[in-house]
């Protein structure tokens, strides 16, 4: 997936604006780079995966259980290949976390649209970059994942994320992976996203 400026965002289903669409949209983005050990150039296992996923919803919606707090809300597609697979042909596990790892913190903020570059933050950014707040993109702290049943060959996949809680640093949400081919649930996940202060030494 390689987005452009000009890129029509009218497909995507969900009401944040077409410019925080775009912004998502042209985070998935992945550059190449050169193998330190090869000097060939390298795209990396994530980038070639995150090519193949298709960002079919960013909305901004009242809580069901609390109308006056907002949550963001992003859903991605995803067709499993052959790469993503385990010694025994299903979906790997490592896979399936990354892909979700990507998606939680997207739901999340970064109002510096350039520095969104997973799905798991987008429902926190477009939450905030759809209601004005201001934040940092920040990392993962802890992310709790339940497998609920395997993903095989051409299964296709909804990943639906929400955002839980969007404080100054510490940001929280859930993502839910569910098999579209076979109506059940693949894995479910809570995390936690952290903002370091400009004092920490990662």
């Amino acid at each position: 997936m390689k987005p452009e400026n000009n890129i029509d965002t009218s497909q995507m289903k969900g009401n944040v604006s077409p410019e925080v669409k775009l912004a998502l949209l042209n985070s998935l983005a992945q550059p190449g780079h050169i193998s330190h050990s090869t000097g060939k150039p390298f795209r990396g296992f994530k980038a070639e995966i995150v090519s193949r996923m298709q960002l079919t919803e960013a909305s901004v919606l009242s809580k069901a259980e609390e109308p006056d707090k907002l949550e963001g809300r992003t859903v991605f597609e995803v067709i499993v290949d052959e790469d993503m697979f385990n010694e025994v042909g299903t979906m790997h596990g490592g896979c399936l976390a990354m892909i979700i790892e990507m998606h939680v913190s997207s739901t999340q903020v970064y109002l510096k649209l350039i520095c969104m570059r997973s799905c798991s933050p987008m429902p926190i950014y477009i939450l905030g970059a759809s209601t004005g707040a201001c934040g940092t993109f920040g990392v993962q702290q802890s992310l709790n994942i339940v497998f609920h049943s395997p993903a095989v060959l051409g299964d296709k996949l909804r990943i639906v994320c929400t955002t839980l809680t969007l404080g100054s640093r510490a940001r929280s949400g859930r993502c839910e992976v569910w098999n579209v081919t076979r109506h059940r649930l693949v894995a479910s996940a809570v995390y936690i996203n952290m903002v370091p202060s400009e004092s920490s030494k990662l």
